[in-house]
């Protein structure tokens, strides 16, 4: 019990030491790490050929991604910054219930957001951000029950929202995390001989990126 009540404080205490390095305007930081891509998904009426077909609303879903995120964030001011977020691609399955998977697809999703970054806190750094998404989809692919049918989803633009928060390691690391709620609405067409089917998907992911950062 000693020993571990050692390593706690000499741990509260290798925090209570970290340089705090307050912002200064023109900072470049640059953030990285693995990404997640969490669906709160939920979907319209299902059209065959133009007709809908009943109680199909709410049947197709998206399933998790990750990939590599990167980004950049330019400080204006102290408090001010703009950030570009990007990342390799995301890759998921569409699944249908009761039906199961029937297409997987790869998307982007750069958002630019105008973040305020706190300060007084010492080392850690917290900020809270808005701004605009655009989602492109690519590299679509029918499987399951629809495999070679023709597979489209449309882009999107939409609104984002984010917080938080760095940890400086010293006056040029850092490591953090942050979560956005990204707006991301699309409609999905199936093409498979005469028949066309289509469905508007609301996305509208939980994204969570954790990892390191460089301050230039």
């Amino acid at each position: 019990m000693k020993k571990w009540q050692t390593f706690a404080a000499a741990g509260c205490l290798a925090l209570s030491a970290a340089p705090a390095m307050a912002l200064d305007q023109g900072d470049m930081l640059v953030r990285f790490g693995p990404t997640w891509v969490m669906p709160n998904d939920d979907s319209g009426t299902i059209r065959e050929n133009g007709v809908p077909q009943a109680g199909t609303s709410g049947l197709v879903g998206v399933d998790d991604g990750v990939a590599l995120g990167i980004s950049f964030t330019y400080m204006m001011t102290p408090n001010l910054g703009v950030e570009v977020l990007a990342a390799t691609p995301f890759k998921h399955d569409i699944t249908v219930s009761g039906v199961g998977t029937i297409a997987e697809v790869s998307h982007l999703p750069p958002t630019v957001s105008l973040q305020y970054h706190f300060s007084d806190f010492g080392a850690w750094r917290p900020y809270v951000g808005a701004g605009i998404n655009y989602t492109t989809f690519f590299d679509e692919k029918s499987k399951g029950a629809f495999a070679g049918a023709d597979v489209s989803l449309k882009d999107s633009w939409g609104w984002a929202l984010q917080a938080g928060v760095d940890f400086d390691v010293n006056e040029r690391w850092f490591v953090g995390a942050s979560a956005y709620y990204i707006a991301i609405d699309t409609t999905a067409t199936i093409r498979a001989g005469a028949d066309t089917v289509k469905v508007d998907v609301d996305i509208d992911p939980w994204v969570l990126m954790v990892g390191g950062g460089l301050r230039f």
